[in-house]
């Protein structure tokens, strides 16, 4: 097993703690030794790598240089490890996702229960979250691949493959609507609607399209998460918003209908898997990445 330097785990950990106690507590190891360990750092780059605050540290722009130089070396250790690994024939490790909502709980889950059937040595970390913050987390190597909605394009980040999702309607099959086949947006005005809050990549596209055709919902609930929406939807009858992927489960359930919205800036949505330009990926996580994108080649109509 290969071992990164000591000092890189402390400098890591206080970063990411932001107080030297707290860093200290997760390491197991006594604040004082890990204060000297710091204090060794910053006389060997010549500078201060922490600003001493009231409760805790911040990283000085010194500090974020260096920092961010161990992320990539730790991750690349982590990645030779895995090769090494997979020479002597085993695929282990740990595959790192970042992940949308739509797909943390129907396909990830069974694409990760797929791996590990033929893999069993590889665990696995997943993230969800909003788009930009998936992306801040793997531009961070937080998470080695991402699977989001639209995220801005940018030369940070490697595009593996890409799935058109449309914007949908999902309705209780007892709704007036749910025969419907296609939907414009301004055709769900007349009903009660859920909507997810501002950090949601859809809620921007919804606020745009009902600015531009002056179209006025006043939602009964606003929430932060897709399970949440779905269930107002289940339990009253109210009309809530998901990109194609995320209504799959609840379709095949029979406990939900989805109808597309031919509005044409909610037609155009992408899912993308993506990995940071010119990050190395672990075997483990190279294998997992070949597995989704046959699972998203299987939804594509």
């Amino acid at each position: 097993m290969l071992h990164p330097p000591r000092a890189y785990i402390y400098l890591d950990a206080v970063a990411r703690a932001g107080s030297i106690r707290k860093a200290a507590e997760k390491l197991h190891v006594a604040s004082t030794a890990l204060n000297r360990m710091i204090l060794e750092l910053e006389e060997q780059a010549g500078t201060p790598l922490f600003e001493r605050l009231p409760r805790g540290v911040r990283l000085t722009a010194a500090g974020e240089v260096l920092v961010h130089t161990v992320r990539r070396s730790l991750s690349d250790l982590r990645s030779a490890q895995s090769q090494i690994e997979q020479l002597r024939g085993l695929v282990r490790g740990t595959v790192r996702l970042g992940c949308a909502e739509s797909v943390a709980t129907d396909l990830i889950p069974s694409a990760v229960a797929q791996h590990q059937a033929q893999h069993p040595g590889v665990q696995f970390q997943v993230v969800s979250g909003v788009t930009h913050h998936l992306v801040q987390l793997l531009g961070q190597d937080e998470v080695e691949l991402v699977l989001v909605h639209d995220p801005a394009p940018s030369d940070d980040l490697q595009v593996i493959s890409r799935l058109h999702q449309p914007l949908c309607a999902m309705v209780r099959p007892d709704h007036p609507l749910a025969g419907r086949t296609s939907l414009r947006l301004a055709e769900c005005q007349p009903y009660a609607v859920a909507l997810g809050d501002h950090s949601f990549g859809s809620r921007r596209l919804l606020d745009a399209v009902m600015a531009r055709s002056r179209i006025a919902m006043r939602p009964m609930i606003e929430a932060s998460t897709v399970q949440l929406l779905k269930e107002f939807t289940r339990q009253t009858g109210a009309i809530s918003f998901q990109f194609e992927i995320g209504t799959l489960q609840e379709k095949r359930r029979g406990e939900l209908v989805s109808i597309p919205l031919v509005d044409a800036a909610l037609g155009r949505s992408e899912l993308v898997l993506a990995v940071r330009e010119g990050r190395r990926l672990p075997s483990a996580t190279l294998s997992f990445v070949e597995l989704l994108v046959g699972r998203l080649a299987e939804i594509t109509p």
